[in-house]
């Protein structure tokens, strides 16, 4: 190499700075990571100062009418208002709330509740951090205005019905002012009083006292009804802003004596959402104490005892729970005696004693039921209520094709030979081993059922989302489920029934306990014969079941040789058995349970599927031709045969495969649908619920 060449100068600043690149980088970024740090810092401190300075009001911004809360727990996110109104008053008292809600920056929505479709929409208000109120006029007679009549009916309903349950509305928070006349002293307020009640009964709470609005000035606490309503809403707005910023007012334990709370007397209406045991204990209106309720509430019924409806100290809960107790205790040590009341079934004169009894009447009625004679009772099932507004039909209706909107639940029976654990009548039905009661007539029975059907369906018209076509094809019975309460089978003149629903064109869906096989032996055809399979062994039968026949095994199996299998659907909390919601299995385990089921039975598979029962139907080989199910019915060829077995006197005979057709394809297995004819304006989703069908 020629010395002469010149070679790199390691003392050049360019060299210098390439060969220390890495200290350069590293130096630059520790700088700009120090700056990021320090623009925090800055940042942070500007904003506490400013929310120091600031009141918390004024750093909500508001767009486009809805406020907007920034690094802040959301306790109130909105106030919806809904009212019932006839002349207009309580809509106007609408508008003025909603005005004075705004200045709250808060959203508000006003609502006519004949618009309103509560069984869609209301749950959704137990997450939505909403508070509701509900401004509701009553009117002749007590009534709720024909605004309000539909959701009114709906509330009711739901209050009772077991399939909703207390904890339904949990978490919605609620408020009601009640407009009417003092003059009609017996029906002041009364519906208010009962939304307030029905609302507290779904597990609703409420953020203050009811207020009541009165047209009569004489009586009217403030002059007059507008007076009112502004006592009212300014006592609102200001609980309202409480829960704004999330303050919780002095609860109130529970033991203050009536009319003398003391976290009443300090303005406190609100109660603070602290533990369960408290939730239990909260003493929810000052000024009315709510009705007392128990899961046995029918089970006594003599005519004196209070009425279930009353209002009752919270003191005196004590003393009528142990009297009720007692009261139970003696019953059956009576019952006992009576030898399952063998000795009881005639007066002194002899003659049979009514089933129906004056307080099982009472709390029947309550519940509901339309009674007819001395024994038998028609209801309005939820499915029909479903289907007649365009929604989904019942189990029912996927695995056999049995419309639910043209299906009539009824029984000739309200008796029962077992006082089953999970009876979601709460044991308030008679039982017995054998019929002791007086006897109506089957013709009787059918003319009133469809009747007093026909006049439920006829309450309907003009609902919301009714349809048109289902309402008037739900006029006309198709069906007949004999499955409502009791056993049915128990009516010795059932064969009579079956007849009368045959010749008027109607199927009939018989259910059985398997406690009578004699009269399953005996019975006439009928479309579908359903057997309850609620335990698979003697002992845990008794345990479940408990049979009030001694030789209630071999009577059991007996009647399960020539049926298939049939499970159970958990119907609510019972007095009797401590099985809640937690003991059901999800709808995936059900489905790994029948699939299992189906390995060990030969020539059987699933055929059909409904998720918001929990349902599968496991159906045999033979209805399945050309890889095709035909679990369906052809309800018209089913009636035809039927006519032709009674002109023949009985003497030809008919299989299922005559009369099947084939099952649509949403109702399959596994298919997407699920069990709900895609026709369907909503398909009903529940993730918990028990049954396993078979045919």
């Amino acid at each position: 190499m020629d010395p002469s060449v010149d070679t790199w100068d390691l003392s050049s600043p360019l060299i210098s700075l390439w060969i220390n690149r890495f200290y350069i980088y590293l130096g630059f970024a520790v700088s700009i990571s120090l700056w990021i740090c320090v623009q925090i810092v800055i940042k942070t401190q500007d904003r506490n100062l400013q929310e120091k300075s600031v009141p918390k009001a004024s750093q909500d911004l508001m767009t486009n009418g809805y406020v907007s809360l920034q690094e802040k727990d959301i306790f109130v996110s909105g106030v919806k208002i809904f009212y019932g109104s006839q002349t207009g008053t309580a809509k106007g008292f609408a508008t003025v709330l909603a005005e004075a809600v705004t200045s709250l920056d808060l959203p508000v929505a006003i609502i006519n509740l004949k618009e309103y479709d509560p069984d869609d929409h209301l749950i959704e208000e137990v997450t939505s951090k909403n508070v509701c109120v509900f401004l509701v006029a009553t009117y002749t007679d007590g009534r709720p205005t024909e605004s309000a009549e539909w959701f009114c009916k709906w509330l009711e309903e739901a209050s009772i019905d077991f399939r909703f349950g207390k904890t339904y509305l949990k978490g919605m928070r609620y408020a009601v002012f009640g407009l009417g006349n003092s003059a009609y002293a017996s029906h002041f307020n009364k519906v208010g009083k009962n939304v307030d009640k029905w609302l507290w009964m779904l597990g609703a709470h409420r953020v203050m006292s009811r207020g009541e609005g009165d047209c009569d000035v004489v009586k009217s606490k403030h002059g007059s009804i507008e007076a009112d309503f502004r006592a009212w809403k300014t006592k609102f707005i200001s609980q309202l802003q409480a829960l704004q910023k999330g303050e919780r007012k002095k609860s109130c334990g529970g033991h203050c004596k009536k009319g003398k709370c003391d976290s009443h007397q300090h303005g406190s209406e609100e109660r603070e959402e602290g533990s369960h045991e408290q939730d239990e204990l909260y003493h929810r209106d000052t000024e009315e104490e709510e009705p007392f309720e128990s899961s046995s509430e029918e089970e006594f019924g003599d005519e004196n005892h209070q009425s279930l409806n009353s209002i009752v100290d919270v003191e005196d809960l004590g003393k009528i729970i142990d009297h009720v107790k007692k009261e139970k205790r003696e019953t059956e040590q009576q019952e006992e005696k009576s030898g399952l009341f063998r000795n009881m079934g005639r007066n002194e004169d002899g003659e049979r004693r009514a089933m129906i009894t004056p307080a099982l009447r009472e709390a029947l009625t309550k519940q509901g039921y339309q009674l007819i004679g001395s024994h038998s009772g028609v209801k309005l099932c939820r499915w029909t209520k479903s289907m007649l507004r365009g929604r989904g039909g019942c189990y029912k209706h996927t695995f056999y094709g049995i419309e639910s909107h043209r299906c009539m639940e009824t029984t000739p029976s309200l008796a029962c030979a077992n006082k089953c654990v999970f009876c979601w009548r709460h044991h308030t039905n008679p039982v017995g081993t054998e019929w002791r009661w007086k006897m109506d007539q089957p013709e009787m029975i059918l003319k009133e059922a469809i009747e007093n059907h026909q006049n439920m369906i006829k309450q309907f018209k003009g609902v919301p989302g009714v349809k048109a076509e289902r309402f008037e094809e739900g006029m006309t019975v198709k069906h007949c489920a004999l499955s409502l309460v009791g056993e049915p089978i128990m009516y010795p003149e059932i064969n009579r029934f079956l007849k009368l629903l045959h010749q008027c064109k109607i199927s009939s869906f018989l259910v059985t306990n398997a406690q009578f096989p004699a009269e399953i032996r005996n019975l006439e055809p009928v479309t579908q014969l359903y057997v309850s399979v609620d335990a698979s062994t003697k002992d845990s039968l008794k345990k479940i079941d408990r049979p009030l026949f001694k030789d209630f095994w071999q009577r059991f199996l007996d009647s399960l040789k020539a049926l298939a299998v049939k499970g159970v659907t958990y119907c609510g909390e019972s007095s009797a058995s401590s099985l809640t919601m937690a003991h059901v299995p999800w709808h995936e385990e059900v489905v790994q349970f029948v699939r299992e089921l189906v390995d060990l039975i030969p020539d059987y598979e699933i055929a059909c599927e409904h998720e918001h029962s929990n349902c599968l139907l496991i159906a045999h080989r033979k209805f399945k031709i050309g890889g095709e199910w035909w679990t369906w019915i052809d309800y018209n060829r089913f009636q035809e045969l039927i006519q032709e077995y009674e002109d023949n006197g009985g003497s030809e005979t008919f299989s299922a495969k005559d009369y099947m057709a084939r099952t649509p394809h949403w109702a399959l297995f596994g298919a997407s649908e699920r069990g709900f004819d895609p026709k369907d304006t909503r398909h009903q989703r529940k993730n918990k619920s028990k049954a396993i069908s078979g045919c």
